[in-house]
């Protein structure tokens, strides 16, 4: 193609530019051949003439195309070359805040100088497990791609992270890190990833510092390898290191800083542990205030000597010695504050104890008088003799920073070493990835040996990286099967070899430090003596004798020669040397062990750095010239060593790139420095990588994307059915040049540039068809807008018409109205003046007639009044007179009579004496003292007689006298009152007199008042008519007010029920956090119980002794016991449970909760106890009981059966009696204990029940006797009966005689005594017995309160402790206790069996005594009695009765209807086949029967093998959806059942009388509904997690890549990376893919009957995961963020919604999961340009985070020219007006979250008696009860 079809007007170029470096321009004509100038157009607005070079005639680098502009891979970019680049890596950096490109296998990773959030766990998670081109670049990419090969290829990898000084080499290499510490996780329970991550803080405070162009400069390069076992788990680590700037520690240039850990020392300072170090402020010694900035901004340093201490006891480093580091540290500060005096020009002197020096001696543990002479002095030795030499002031100085540095570097050495150590695993290395982190190309205005070896470090790694891209390419080739044609690119071997070969830099280095006079002088002549003129990479500066220049691969270097020598000789006094080593602090020979025994020797250099190589060094053991030759290796040559064993790793592993660039020199956020940026480029090599893509065919596309591209540039004709010739044959016509492409075998490749040439054809094609689809519509539209303002003139013409017509008669009405209203209203004026006179009249009469009227009755009350007075007066005065006339009256009555009484007293005393002498004297006469007596009984009715007269007397006389009394009151009462009468007329007289005074006084005041009054009126009409004003106003502003206040109501009303829906929206998210809790916590103590299992499993296969055992539960078994619950069948014995949690306390981290729960199993199993205890009680009671029952029973006979009858009658209401007893007990324990004791879910208060139950249950065994002997008794009378009844008659009615002949009927009688007797001393035994109980239970439950406080003292003694020691010592404790209540709960079961056994045989014994007794009674009977009336049995005969819904199964079968129903049944079968939850109508039914047995025993084993075996199913075949399903759906309908016949009224309003006929009615099963929920929960998290397993890797292709509206979207071009093609193939996932995945799901929890809210809240938390990992997805993919992408996610969106519509699933609110997905999508649609546009975002997506926002505006792409790209002030826009919201700033959703689950009770209208049990199930075992 030739240059003038793409140099063509409107063309964009890129010229160079000094300032910006390039320029981009436009053509002003066509260029046609043999022009010397273009003109261009220059973006700022000026017209510039570019002349070509006459020379090469080179025309300026095309500008790419738009639509390609910030491409994720810069080799897709159709023109290649360095401003290309550029501008890529600018726009995607400033205008995207993307801060990784890909170039080729390079990953680009720019330092944007802030904390981004693209680092999180989730975002981890999201790059896990994909390919390396699908997302967008990022260092996690590359990990990801490392480890996915190290797994697929079984080959060992590599990441090399290179750059300057403040690119983010560090940070980047640490990322890396931390993906693999998180994706791997460790092999072991030592958490190895924690210890490489814990690597990181160490290393950077000892090995980094600040510096002018990074706050955090790694000074030293590193290389960690991270080992992995065969199953690609962290198993260890290990580093080397390169190059440490000694340097660093004795000088620091401005602004710069010593190595952190120096002054994370000094803020540490006032510690108690370092106050012996004497450190003080860094201000204050020498080699940490050089540099003038002891501060770093944002950076603690006490807090980062906190990680720094924290990192190395994680890694094993003892306090002991972490205080030996200190030290030796803090010696080194002290050490660099030690100063000289000069004695001379040749010696110098240190002042007498200097106290910097002490403090040094001190601390290392050396003598104080021999450092500070050797600090002075020198040894020299010659072949006879030894001299010892003083030294200047500056040699001294330079011999202290020596040392120092020396010190510094075996420290670091030493610490690499425990690192290492700590680790080490010693498990066997399957494969390693290596994370190599070294300094990139360096140039400054000053360069010596450090920067020297730094280039020649990366001229190694250069020429790896070229050979690797280059195979890479030789590789594509071949496999694609295109002609191979040798690229041209730079070998940079011959500057290695000037460096390294034989007579090379370093070699001559070597060779001139051996020289006794050797200086960098004579040095610098052997170069250019062997070099200069020689060596094409060699020059000799002009102006310059001691300095040369080398030509690396990125730029020319001058080296200076100054210093060469002394650096590669790194040398140390060795007295100073031999001082530390005599050392009495241990640690500091330790330093120096490498010496002797070079485990990892590390060689310093003065200048500054110290290379670090595993290569051991023997010691020897020789001569001693031997070991001082060993010493003399030079810093150059052991640096080359190490490199070329660093280049041997890297070769032997397959390496993966990054390349650090620093953006700007000042640290400034996301500002892009051109200059800089390019220079960076050239030396990293990404340019070089460039330039090998272009050089052969850099763009490639398979066939399928170019047809999908490209299909607007074909005719119909030219599509065939096969792809790949319809691609050649539209090729060979639209390029006609082959050697711009060839074709491979799956793909096409393109030269550079012909991509841009196709995809400007594309636009042209396309930008015509616009043109005509817009002509189109243009005329469309104005043709229709034509039709519409003709429709809308005729309209406003009619509407007009009209509107005058009506003005017309509204006028009329008017004028009509007016008239009316003028009459009515002048008649109305004159009626009123009427009205108003009339009134007024009215008023004045009223007025006067009421005054006259009051006058008159005024006289009338007056005389009233004076009457009544005078009536009351006189009365007055009568009663006065008659109350005195009574009272003397009654006075001399009361004298008279006491007079008369005082008479009959004496009489009567004589009478008395008289009597008694009479007595005396007639004693004995009987008679006439009851003739006297006669005498005084008719005296005494006499004196009745007289006495009944008398009374009737005394009440006339009384009444009279009464009378009397009246009236002479009345007449004293009527006396006074006329008194005061006559006294109240001369007052009234009076009063009447200054009446009349007052009155002239009032008629005077009158007048004046009525003339006040009248002014008062005037003044007040006045005021009246100013107020009515004010009135007005008033009322108006009331108004107003009014109408604000009801604005404001409704205002208030509104936010109040904003506020309440948003504080009920608040609880109901409180509630579901709650929920999400719990279920959280229940999902993590399931995957802690598969994990004690699996341990518990090994440690069983340890120890090698299976030994089952049974372990028993309570029927009141909580939830979190539930999970420790084992059948019979796989537990094991107790004894070896102490064994198994010992180490399992090692493995299994313990937490307080397990404590917790560890507490309430041993409160369980007291209770337990008890119960044990309680049972074996009442067995022995009721073997006493029997036993005196049969040793009491006399043999019936007929002459007793009366007695047996009244003994029976007896039992039963003393049975009545018990029972009355029992209730009054149980109120009386309920009133009178403690709340916290008898509240219903205390332990004492459930044991105290069961006592209760269990003696309430042994009445009814006492009835069901009584009934036996009532039904004995029947059968013993039928049996007894004769032949002929008469006769039977007769001689019972002789017997009857003589009993009553013979007075047997008293003895019976007596017999009757003795028998209530005897009932009654029972009864009263028994009512002891059951107090002792009581007792004994309050003595029980006061010894429960005690433990109970007992432990939590415990528990607060334990809160104290340390964390770990406080669960260590707690849960050794109740582990402890918990065995030692084992043992004596086994102890009594087997006492309670032997005891059981024992009642059996004495049960066997009293049936055989009992067949017997009843054969004697048979043979005493004839036989043919026996034939008339054959005898009956002694049980009743049960009736048949109908199905009861329960079904009956022995014990021992139990394993065999769990392993038949559970354990063995296959879901698919039985859903297709049976009733939905068919099993667990089986299994209640079952637990139907043992509660209607009223076994506890058997409930609590059915319940817990149960549970266990469901565990068990779903632990062997969790990821098989259909049984997930299954179990939880079953699970479910058990959790109903135990519900709906609970017998709890709640659960019982939907049930059939039937059905609540067929209730529990013995247990209480309301915690294991609490267990069977929890593991609902669980099963419901695990079919969680296998439909995410089965939908996970369908989502992004059906959702994002597959193409569901063909056409919609084209295919960009890619790069090396190639992304997963959105065309289905055969094995790509599609939309239709995922809808049959869904219609599975749904379909299958249909067939097992899964609840329907159930089925509604799965669907929901799938469809949240489709939305979750499709919006991840494309926040994490720029290649997705476009207009048509938008619209196939809508469209996808729309089908997900059809689908619920279908399944009439709409109201499940999985809709609303799928919002911020939507909200994306439209996103990506909408116009974003105006402000109003920004105004309609912010509204729209409030489901989407800022943070997702703005990701989503900074990655939108245009996949077509016609799109416009988001211009940067738009997001600002953004964010300025989303600045307000609080939203989390996380940017992914969580797909992991899963939300809480909820089981509505559903019950069921299956009647239980009607379920048939089929024979496929195999459970003929089960009979029907």
């Amino acid at each position: 193609m030739a240059a003038s079809e793409l140099y063509t007007k409107f063309a964009r170029v890129w010229i160079p530019d000094p300032e910006e470096v390039w320029k981009s321009a436009e053509l002003l004509k066509d260029y046609k051949p043999g022009d010397k100038v273009l003109l261009l157009h220059l973006e700022e607005g000026k017209d510039l003439e570019y002349r070509l070079d006459p020379k090469t005639k080179e025309l300026p680098h095309l500008r790419n195309p738009d639509i390609l502009v910030g491409e994720n891979d810069l080799t897709a970019l159709s023109y290649l070359h360095e401003p290309a680049v550029l501008h890529n890596l600018r726009v995607r950096f400033i205008d995207s805040k993307l801060i990784y490109t890909y170039c080729g296998i390079v990953l680009v990773a720019i330092n944007p100088y802030e904390q981004l959030p693209i680092y999180g766990e989730d975002i981890i998670n999201a790059y896990s497990g994909q390919n390396m081109g699908d997302m967008d670049p990022h260092i996690f990419a590359v990990a990801e791609e490392a480890y996915k090969q190290m797994a697929r290829d079984e080959r060992n990898q590599s990441i090399i992270v290179s750059g300057e000084s403040g690119a983010g080499k560090t940070v980047s290499a640490k990322y890396a890190m931390r993906y693999f510490a998180t994706v791997s996780g460790s092999a072991s329970e030592a958490n190895v990833e924690e210890k490489v991550l814990a690597s990181n803080p160490i290393m950077e405070s000892i090995g980094n510092a600040k510096t002018t162009r990074n706050d955090n400069s790694s000074r030293f390069g590193k290389y960690i390898e991270i080992g992995f076992d065969k199953r690609y788990r962290i198993i260890g680590a290990n580093m080397r290191t390169y190059l440490l700037e000694k340097s660093r520690v004795v000088f620091q240039a401005e602004e710069e800083r010593n190595y952190h850990i120096f002054y994370q020392l000094c803020a540490s300072a006032k510690l108690p542990e370092f106050k012996m170090l004497r450190l003080g402020n860094a201000d204050s010694f020498h080699y940490t205030k050089q540099g003038g900035s002891p501060m770093i901004e944002g950076v603690d340093d006490a807090k980062e000597m906190a990680h720094t201490r924290q990192a190395c006891t994680l890694l094993g480093i003892s306090e002991s010695y972490q205080m030996g580091i200190f030290r030796i540290l803090a010696g080194i500060l002290h050490l660099g504050n030690v100063g000289f005096a000069s004695r001379d020009s040749d010696s110098c002197t240190i002042p007498p104890k200097h106290e910097p020096l002490i403090i040094f001696c001190d601390l290392m543990g050396v003598d104080y008088e021999e450092m500070c002479h050797w600090l002075c002095h020198r040894k020299l030795a010659t072949a006879t003799e030894t001299y010892i030499k003083p030294i200047s002031k500056l040699q001294a100085t330079n011999a202290r920073d020596a040392l120092a540095k020396h010190i510094y570097a075996k420290l670091f050495s030493w610490i690499v070493d425990h690192v290492n150590q700590a680790l080490h695993s010693a498990v066997k290395q399957h494969s390693f990835i290596g994370v190599l982190d070294i300094y990139g190309f360096e140039t400054f205005e000053i360069n010596s040996f450090e920067q020297f070896c730094i280039n020649y470090a990366n001229e190694k790694l250069q020429q790896q990286f070229n050979m690797h891209v280059f195979k890479l390419e030789q590789e594509e080739y071949m496999k694609e099967q295109i002609p191979w044609t040798l690229i041209d690119f730079y070998d940079n071997q011959p500057c290695i070899n000037l460096i390294e070969s034989k007579l090379g830099i370093l070699d001559l280095l070597d060779e001139e430090c051996k020289m006794p006079k050797g200086t960098d002088d004579t040095w610098a002549q052997k170069l250019y003596n062997t070099h200069l003129n020689k060596c094409a990479l060699f020059e000799k500066p002009r102006m310059s004798n001691k300095a040369f220049i080398i030509k690396h691969f990125a730029d020319k270097v001058e080296y200076q020669c100054e210093g060469f020598l002394e650096k590669n000789k790194d040398t140390v006094f060795e007295e100073q040397i031999n001082v530390l080593k005599s050392s009495k602090f241990k640690m500091l020979p330790e330093l120096f062990q490498d010496d002797e025994k070079a485990i990892s020797p590390t060689s310093a250099t003065s200048s500054g750095r110290t290379p670090l190589t595993r290569v051991p060094v023997k010691p020897t053991k020789g001569r001693p010239g031997q070991m001082a030759k060993e010493h003399k290796k030079t810093v150059g040559h052991q640096f080359r060593n190490s490199l070329h064993l660093l280049m041997e790793t890297l070769n032997a592993t397959t390496p993966h790139y990054v390349r650090c660039i620093k953006p700007n020199d000042f640290k400034f956020p996301f500002t892009f420095d051109e200059k800089r940026a390019v220079q960076q480029l050239r030396a990293c090599g990404v340019l070089e990588t460039i330039r090998i893509s272009a050089a052969g065919f850099p763009s490639r596309w398979t066939y399928q994307e170019f047809f999908s591209r490209y299909r607007v540039l074909m005719k119909q004709k030219d599509v065939l059915g096969d792809r790949k010739q319809t691609c050649k044959n539209v090729l060979e016509k639209l390029i006609l040049d082959k050697d711009k492409y060839q074709f491979g075998k799956t793909k096409i490749f393109f030269r550079a540039g012909q991509v841009a040439y196709l995809e400007k054809l594309r636009a042209d094609k396309l930008r015509a068809a616009c043109i005509r689809i817009q002509k189109t519509i243009r005329g469309w539209l104005l043709r229709k807008k034509y039709l519409c303002m003709q429709r809308a003139a005729i309209t406003v013409q009619r509407y007009v018409r009209g509107y005058q017509a009506r003005c017309y008669a509204k006028f009329l009405r008017r004028t009509k109205s007016a008239t009316t209203i003028q009459k009515y209203w002048r008649m109305y004026v004159v009626r009123r003046k009427y009205k108003i006179r009339r009134a007024a009249t009215i008023v004045l009469q009223s007025y006067l007639r009421g005054y006259l009227a009051r006058n008159r009755y005024r006289k009338i009350l007056r005389e009233h009044k004076a009457v009544i007075i005078q009536k009351r007066v006189r009365g007055w005065l009568a009663r006065t007179h008659y109350k005195r006339t009574m009272q003397a009256i009654i006075y001399l009555q009361c004298c008279f009579r006491r007079m008369m009484a005082k008479r009959e007293l004496k009489k009567l005393k004589i009478e008395a004496r008289s009597v008694e002498r009479y007595k005396k004297l007639h004693i004995g006469m009987e008679n006439k003292i009851m003739q006297l007596q006669r005498k005084v009984d008719e005296q005494n009715k006499d004196y009745k007689c007289l006495m009944e007269k008398l009374t009737n007397l005394e009440g006339v006389y009384n009444s009279e006298t009464e009378k009397l009394r009246n009236d002479v009151e009345r007449l004293q009462l009527s006396e006074e009152e006329a008194k005061v009468a006559t006294g109240r007329v001369l007052s009234l007289q009076e009063e009447i007199a200054k009446l009349r005074k007052d009155l002239e006084q009032t008629r005077s005041e009158k007048k004046s008042i009525e003339e006040r009054a009248d002014k008062y009126k005037q003044e007040t009409e006045q005021l009246v008519s100013t107020l009515k004003e004010e009135n007005t106003l008033l009322k108006q502003e009331k108004e107003t007010l009014n109408h604000l206040i009801v604005e404001q109501a409704k205002e208030m009303t509104e936010t109040m029920e904003k506020k309440l829906v948003e504080e009920t929206k608040q609880l109901e998210l409180d509630l579901n956090d709650e929920r999400l809790r719990y279920q959280n916590l229940l999902n993590e103590f399931s995957r802690l119980e598969e994990r004690y299992d699996d341990l518990k499993e090994e440690m069983t296969l340890m120890l090698n002794v299976p030994k089952p055992g049974h372990k028993r539960t309570d029927s009141t078994h909580s939830s979190n016991e539930s999970e420790y619950t084992f059948s019979s069948e796989f537990a094991e014995t107790e004894d070896i449970a102490p064994r198994t949690e010992e180490p399992s306390e090692k493995k299994v981290p313990l937490d307080m909760s397990l404590f917790l729960k560890l507490q309430k199993r041993v409160t369980e199993l007291e209770q337990e106890k008890q119960i044990m205890q309680d049972e074996l009680d009442r067995k022995e009671e009721q073997m006493f009981r029997s036993k005196a029952k049969e040793e009491e029973r006399p043999p019936i006979r007929g002459a007793e059966l009366e007695y047996e009858s009244l003994k029976r009658q007896e039992l039963e209401s003393e049975n009545k009696k018990l029972k009355n007893e029992l209730n009054e007990l149980r109120k009386a324990l309920s009133e009178k204990s403690a709340p916290e004791v008898t509240a219903p879910g205390a332990p004492a208060y459930r044991v105290l029940m069961e006592q209760l139950t269990s003696v309430s249950e042994e009445l009814d065994v006492r009835k069901e006797e009584v009934l036996i002997l009532r039904s004995q008794l029947v059968s013993q009378k039928e049996a007894i009966q004769p032949k002929n009844t008469m006769t039977d008659s007769t001689i019972l009615l002789e017997d009857v005689q003589k009993m009553k002949d013979k007075g047997e009927i008293a003895q019976a009688y007596i017999g009757l005594k003795e028998t209530n007797r005897l009932l009654e001393s029972q009864l009263q035994s028994q009512k002891r017995s059951h107090e002792n109980e009581a007792e004994a239970l309050r003595g029980e439950i006061q010894s429960l309160k005690e433990e109970n406080n007992r432990q939590q003292q415990l528990l607060a003694q334990n809160l104290q402790l340390p964390p770990e020691a406080r669960i260590e010592a707690s849960l050794q404790h109740e582990i402890t206790r918990l065995t030692n209540e084992n043992l004596d709960l086994m102890e009594q079961l087997e006492k309670q069996d032997k005891t059981v056994r024992k009642l059996k045989k004495q049960l066997k014994v009293f049936a055989k005594k009992i067949g017997e007794l009843e054969v004697g009674q048979m043979e005493n009977i004839s036989p043919g009695q026996i034939i008339d009336e054959p005898i009956r049995p002694v049980n009743i005969p049960r009736k048949e009765k109908d199905f009861q819904g329960m079904l009956e199964y022995k014990r021992e079968d139990e394993q065999k209807l769990v392993k038949n129903l559970i354990l063995e049944l296959k879901p698919r079968g039985v859903a297709v086949n049976l009733i939905p939850g068919l099993p667990a109508y089986i299994l209640f039914m079952c637990v139907r029967h043992a509660d209607y047995l009223n076994d506890d025993q058997k409930v609590r084993s059915l319940l817990t093998s149960t549970i266990n075996s469901i565990k068990k199913v779903l632990k062997k075949r969790g990821d098989d959806f259909e049984t997930v399903s299954f179990w939880l759906s079953n699970t479910c309908r058990f959790l109903h059942c135990l519900k709906q016949y609970s017998g709890e009224e709640g659960f019982m309003k939907h049930n059939t009388s039937r059905q609540n006929e067929h209730c529990l009615t013995n247990f209480d099963l309301a915690e294991y509904r609490q267990v069977l929920s929890d593991l609902a929960i669980q099963i419901y998290q695990q079919l969680v997690r296998v439909l995410e397993n089965i939908l996970q890797p369908m989502i992004v292709s059906g959702m994002l890549e597959h193409e569901t509206i063909q056409g919609v979207s084209g295919v960009k071009p890619t790069g090396l990376r190639k992304r997963t093609s959105s065309i289905a193939d055969e094995g790509t996932y599609t939309l239709d893919s995922i809808l049959r995945q869904l219609n599975s799901f749904h379909s299958v929890m249909c067939q097992h009957g899964m609840d329907p809210e159930l089925i509604k809240q799965v669907v929901k938390q799938m469809f949240y995961i489709v939305g979750a990992i499709t919006l991840n997805n494309l926040l994490l993919r720029k290649d997705m963020c476009s207009w048509s992408k938008g619209m196939q996610i809508r469209y996808n969106v729309s089908q997900l919604e059809e689908w619920l519509r279908d399944k009439n699933l709409m109201n499940s609110g999985a809709k609303e999961t799928l919002e911020p997905l939507i909200q994306a999508a439209q996103l990506l649609q909408v116009k974003k340009k105006t402000d109003d546009d920004a105004e309609a975002i912010c509204s729209m997506c409030n489901a989407l985070t800022t943070a997702q926002i703005v990701k989503v505006l900074n990655l939108y792409t245009p996949v077509n020219e016609f799109e416009e790209r988001v211009s940067v002030s738009f997001i600002r826009t953004i964010q300025m007006r989303l600045r307000d919201r609080k939203d989390s700033p996380q940017l992914l959703m969580d797909a992991k979250h899963i939300f809480p689950v909820t089981f509505p009770f559903n019950p069921s209208s299956l009647a239980l008696e009607t379920i048939q049990i089929p024979a496929s199930l195999g459970l003929g075992f089960i009979a029907r009860v």
